[in-house]
């Protein structure tokens, strides 16, 4: 039981962590999933090649995390306010040719990331960006201005 419940508490230690630490980790998915990646393979290899090498304990541990996942995942879906603590929301970064410098600092986030993700897009100067935005799964999303313009 006491495998179960460090498994628990160290699983939500890390999506505090996760979510602390910024949305860098992972482009491809959201904070609250890579934790769940990486600490479930935390688990798996701890029961390799830790003190306590039985299966039982290791599938309990494990299944107890899944668990926990599952259950913050259908928590996060009935209630959006503990989705926004847990994942966050969208930030924007740059608003009609405007840098939100304190967005990008607590975020941790340069002109030049922006920049990058722009070129990625297509697009070669600043003033071709109408907005950049940080998606919840750490992207940055860059909505170009409209051609009229």
């Amino acid at each position: 039981m006491a495998g179960v419940l460090r498994g628990v508490f160290g699983y939500c230690f890390l999506v505090l962590i996760v979510r602390t630490a910024g949305r860098r980790p992972g482009k491809q998915i959201a904070p609250f999933e890579f934790v769940f990646v990486f600490f479930a393979g935390g688990l798996t290899l701890t029961a390799m090649v830790g003190d306590d090498r039985s299966l039982t304990n290791a599938f309990t541990i494990i299944i107890s995390i899944a668990l926990t996942h599952l259950v913050l995942a259908y928590l996060q879906r009935r209630w959006k306010t503990l989705g926004l603590i847990i994942d966050g929301t969208p930030l924007v970064l740059l608003k009609n040719g405007k840098w939100q410098v304190e967005a990008m600092r607590h975020m941790r986030i340069q002109d030049d990331d922006v920049m990058a993700m722009a070129r990625d897009n297509g697009l070669e100067r600043l003033d071709q960006v109408a907005y950049a935005v940080l998606e919840r799964n750490g992207e940055i999303s860059v909505i170009q201005t409209p051609k009229d313009q």
